[in-house]
């Protein structure tokens, strides 16, 4: 019989053997799944909130309830994160986002864009930034106001640093069509609404961190006011009083698709155009000249005292200018109409080979102005800006002012004491929409009623309170034609007033802030660390 070694193995009470001893589960152990719980909960927000803001940047595919929600899920995430961890995240983000606008509103890549929107997105990290550094170091009350401070300020800055005025970076033109609440930009501008945007993600993270109903109970008070004086003044002063009725008139897509075909011909683009024979292109040049002034006589015949041509709806060469403009003169004499024309003239003697104007033109058939284009598009149009003086006549009908599509895109540009805002406009499919959107802020802050004639877009007619009056889709009709009654009487606004104040004081609010957070110790909290207080910081 072999014999074998046996291990001792301990006996428990009444001879039983006892089971091997196991490990109970260390604190060690413990940290771990919860870091690991922590972290992935830090991806899923950051992978929400990212997702959720592709649906709240200004495009066609806008959500309004997504611009509520990501900067909760983005704000959440930053203030779980180690300090410059985050903030790199957050601007990745907003290049996603960025990135995404540019793709679905088919504006096109180029070194400008792409650098430009880039830039724009570390501005808009700023307040992230800004939050996760100040928020621990000061009264929970004053901290929540960190943030919404920093969002209308960036949005400012836009605006005053950048070319792409409010066409990218705004908020409140996610609103649209929320007329109560967009009504507070008659006191604050634009950067009102995503200071309260803000601020709701600043008091749901505070209540998210510390459940606490204080904060939630002063931020309701506060959208509540918001929204019933802006209700209110809907419903107790609407635009009343003399209206005048005004056509938007653009060419016939059969005169205009020929033109397009012939310009097409010119490889070299404005320089060809611009030298090209009179005899190749202003056979097609004419044509959609006739149909303009055709469907000038109609409207006119019709009733309308002013029509409004697109911008570049009468592209002509600048030998023809003059002749051109002249056929548009007697047309408006013969009418009595107040007629604006946007005219694309093509140079050999222009530094950009090209003007991008507005005529307008009086009854008597005189030439009230010339208004050159202040906002060339960055990246694509490539001509001499003008001025950015905006021009204004008293008329039977009102002040007048006028400006030319992306113009419109510049509050302060915008600031005019007028009654009727004319702003010829041409854009492409998936931009018309969202961009004549965001024009309808201007008449809101402004107190005037804005008529914008899109060519390859959509026209709308506004009141100054925001109230579609008539619109039309130049893609679902062979003949954009649009006719309004507008009132002949805007008011002044409290913005038109006081101008950018409220985002002067969100910015020097932050700067106090800042200040006043270096004065004080730093408290070394989980929130301060970036972490749950069961874990350690991704």
């Amino acid at each position: 019989m072999t014999k074998h070694s046996v291990t001792n193995l301990p006996v428990g009470p009444a001879g039983a053997m006892a089971q091997p001893h196991r490990a109970p589960t260390t604190a060690s152990n413990y940290a771990k799944r919860s870091e690991r719980s922590a972290s992935a909960t830090r991806w899923v927000l950051l992978a929400l909130g990212t997702g959720t803001m592709l649906f709240a940047v200004g495009g066609r595919w806008d959500i309004a309830a997504a611009a509520w929600i990501f900067p909760v899920l983005l704000l959440r995430f930053t203030r779980l994160n180690r300090v410059w961890a985050g903030t790199l995240w957050i601007w990745l983000a907003h290049i996603v986002a960025a990135v995404f606008w540019v793709q679905e509103s088919a504006i096109g890549f180029s070194l400008v864009v792409i650098t430009g929107l880039t830039a724009l997105a570390a501005l808009q990290t700023l307040p992230f930034l800004a939050d996760r550094l100040l928020v621990e170091r000061l009264r929970p009350a004053v901290a929540a106001l960190a943030f919404p401070a920093g969002v209308a300020a960036g949005e400012f800055l836009i605006t005053v640093l950048s070319p792409f005025g409010t066409a990218y970076g705004s908020l409140a033109v996610t609103q649209y069509g929320d007329l109560p609440l967009l009504q507070v930009i008659s006191i604050t501008g634009p950067w009102g609404i995503g200071f309260l945007i803000a601020y709701f993600a600043s008091t749901v993270n505070r209540i998210w961190q510390r459940p606490s109903w204080h904060s939630g109970v002063v931020y309701g008070v506060v959208l509540l006011t918001v929204v019933l004086a802006g209700g209110a003044r809907l419903a107790l002063s609407p635009p009343t009083g003399a209206t005048v009725r005004i056509a938007g008139v653009s060419p016939s897509r059969t005169v205009t698709d020929a033109l397009q075909a012939t310009l097409s011909r010119f490889a070299d683009g404005a320089t060809g155009i611009a030298s090209a024979p009179a005899s190749e292109v202003e056979p097609s040049m004419n044509a959609v000249e006739n149909d303009l002034l055709a469907s000038t006589r109609r409207e006119a015949a019709a009733g309308a005292k002013i029509v409004v041509w697109p911008e570049e709806a009468l592209k002509t060469q600048e030998s023809h200018e003059s002749a051109a403009i002249a056929a548009a003169q007697g047309q408006a004499r013969r009418s009595r109409i107040y007629l604006e024309i946007g005219v694309r003239v093509y140079s050999t003697t222009a530094p950009a080979h090209g003007r991008d104007e507005a005529v307008l033109i009086d009854p008597g058939g005189k030439v009230l102005w010339t208004y050159q284009k202040a906002h060339p598009i960055p990246g694509s149009e490539k001509f001499d800006p003008g001025d950015g003086r905006v021009p204004v006549v008293d008329t039977p009908y009102g002040r007048i002012a006028n400006v030319i599509c992306y113009d419109a895109d510049f509050p302060a540009m915008m600031h005019t004491r007028a009654d009727i805002m004319l702003v010829p406009s041409h854009d492409w499919k998936e931009y018309g929409g969202p961009h004549t959107e965001k024009a309808s802020l201007r008449a809101i802050d402004s107190g005037y009623s804005l008529i914008r004639q899109d060519a390859q877009g959509v026209a709308t007619a506004y009141d100054n309170e925001g109230h579609v009056l008539a619109t039309t889709d130049a893609f679902t009709t062979g003949r954009q034609t649009m006719v309004a009654y507008v009132p002949t009487h805007g008011v002044t606004t409290v913005y038109d007033r006081i101008g950018d104040a409220f985002a002067w004081l969100c910015l020097t609010g932050v700067i106090v802030l800042t200040f006043t957070a270096l004065a004080r110790p730093w408290r070394r909290t989980a929130a301060s660390t970036g972490t749950h207080p069961d874990s350690s910081a991704a």
